[in-house]
């Protein structure tokens, strides 16, 4: 390992045995043979990739992708099984917060519990006690034992301790954002500190914002399969194509070029996309292997629909058919922020319906409407829709929204008998992943143009 290298990952694997009954493992246990009892599942599998001093590298990838697995495995949690991990420096680990807690402790009795594990003196762990118990801010239940805590004072006790004993390497694993808003600024804020102070940072993480962000490069994991490393934008764009089409395909990596990765990506994404079942990829793609508005027969088998959904309607009209795509017509739930966007959806009409209504509407997580608009305010529309044809509405407009998730409701509406009709309306159907580097206050962003000028 060379000097500049602080982690090396060399061909790690890591398999599991399932067992379909448990008297199988008892047998294999006292009854040696041959025969294997047990199905092999391959978490990790020959995964490798160096961090450099300094560096911040994000890994991401799909649930069951093998990131948890690989950090576990960096941090010493599990050990491999082929493969190995070379550490150089004294890492600070967020991966379960208040995992290594003693409920019958004390909050101070864990602090000095927890820096004892991670190699601290309690001379040294004396000198950052004040910074820790002021960065999680729990007041006096720091004397109180630590079953007293509600969950959220738990992790900010947690978070606290990892986060201000000075590690050489910091891995995160979706633990920044813990605790009410103003305790997620202050972790972010500490976060952003380690950075400017040349810490090395490995980060797993679902929020694309936050990869894009802070990671200067960026490890794709599918199925326990490395398949390509290279810039954040590059790799936020491959998992995206990754999500849409569902990739069976495990293997994309051609020489850790991200070039080479994102063109591999457009070739073997021939092999099955999921729908009810498996469907061939090549029933639903054209000759570019890439799911675009113009190139597959049923945009809404490329997304993950809402199962909680509310749909209700007389059906006279009925949406057969919805999505999402980018400024490059690529089927996708991730839009980056300032980019344009278009969500369309498909109308078949089962009866003759004057002036129909397309409608669309974006909420935030908790239910609350942030924005819509429809056919009839954009006055753009269709003066009668005949039983048998079918509309294609596209909403398309440039992303302002902050960075986060969001939900797409649509609908086809309009008056009937001068009484307002919901021919078919679908809520919340599909997420929209905003990826952002700079987020304002609220919900959209101004695009302000900023000066600031002396004046004398």
């Amino acid at each position: 390992m060379d000097q500049n290298t602080v982690i090396k990952v060399d061909n790690v694997t890591k398999m599991y045995k399932l067992y379909d009954n448990p008297k199988d493992r008892l047998k294999e246990a006292l009854i040696p043979t041959k025969k294997k009892r047990y199905k092999e599942h391959y978490a990790l599998n020959g995964v490798s990739f160096d961090v450099k001093k300094g560096e911040t590298v994000g890994i991401i990838g799909t649930n069951g992708s093998g990131k948890s697995t690989i950090l576990k495995i960096i941090t010493g949690v599990l050990n491999p099984t082929s493969g190995k991990v070379e550490i150089e420096g004294r890492i600070s680990a967020l991966l379960e917060l208040g995992a290594g807690f003693n409920s019958e402790y004390t909050g101070i009795e864990n602090v000095y519990l927890n820096g004892t594990m991670s190699g601290f003196s309690k001379e040294e762990i004396d000198e950052r006690l004040d910074d820790i118990l002021s960065f999680a801010d729990i007041g006096d239940f720091v004397y109180q034992p630590v079953k007293t805590y509600s969950s959220g004072m738990l992790v900010r006790l947690a978070f606290a301790v990892s986060i201000n004993i000075d590690p050489e390497i910091l891995i995160v694993d979706e633990a920044l954002s813990v605790g009410d808003v103003f305790f997620q600024a202050k972790c972010f804020k500490k976060f952003e500190d380690f950075k400017k102070q040349g810490k090395t940072i490995l980060f797993v993480s679902h929020d694309l914002s936050s990869v894009q962000k802070y990671c200067d490069r960026v490890v794709l994991l599918n199925k326990g399969n490395k398949l390509a490393e290279g810039s954040a934008r590059d790799m936020i764009n491959l998992y995206k194509k990754v999500l849409v089409n569902k990739l069976a395909d495990t293997t994309l990596e051609n020489g850790d070029n991200p070039a080479l990765a994102g063109k591999a990506s457009g070739n073997s994404i021939t092999d099955l996309i999921q729908e009810n079942g498996r469907k061939k990829a090549d029933d639903t793609l054209d000759g570019s292997g890439i799911a675009r508005i113009d190139n597959v027969k049923c945009w809404r088998d490329h997304f993950d629909i809402n199962p909680d959904l509310i749909e209700y309607g007389n059906k006279e009209a009925e949406l057969i058919d919805f999505g999402i795509a980018d400024a490059d017509g690529m089927l996708t739930s991730s839009i980056e922020k300032g980019t344009d966007f278009t969500v369309m959806s498909k109308v078949k009409f089962n009866q003759e319906i004057q002036d129909p209504i397309f409608t669309l509407t974006f909420k935030d997580i908790h239910g609350t409407a942030i924005t819509g608009t429809n056919t009839m305010y954009e006055k753009v529309g269709v003066s009668v829709a005949k039983p048998g044809e079918v509309y294609v509405a596209k909403f398309t407009q440039n992303m302002n929204l902050q960075g986060g998730e969001y939900l797409i409701s649509m609908s086809c509406t309009g008056y009937a008998n001068g009484e307002f009709t919901a021919y078919h309306r679908l809520y919340d159907v599909l997420n929209l992943t905003v990826v952002s580097d700079k987020d304002t206050v609220g919900y959209y962003d101004m695009n302000s143009r900023v000066t600031v000028e002396k004046v004398n």
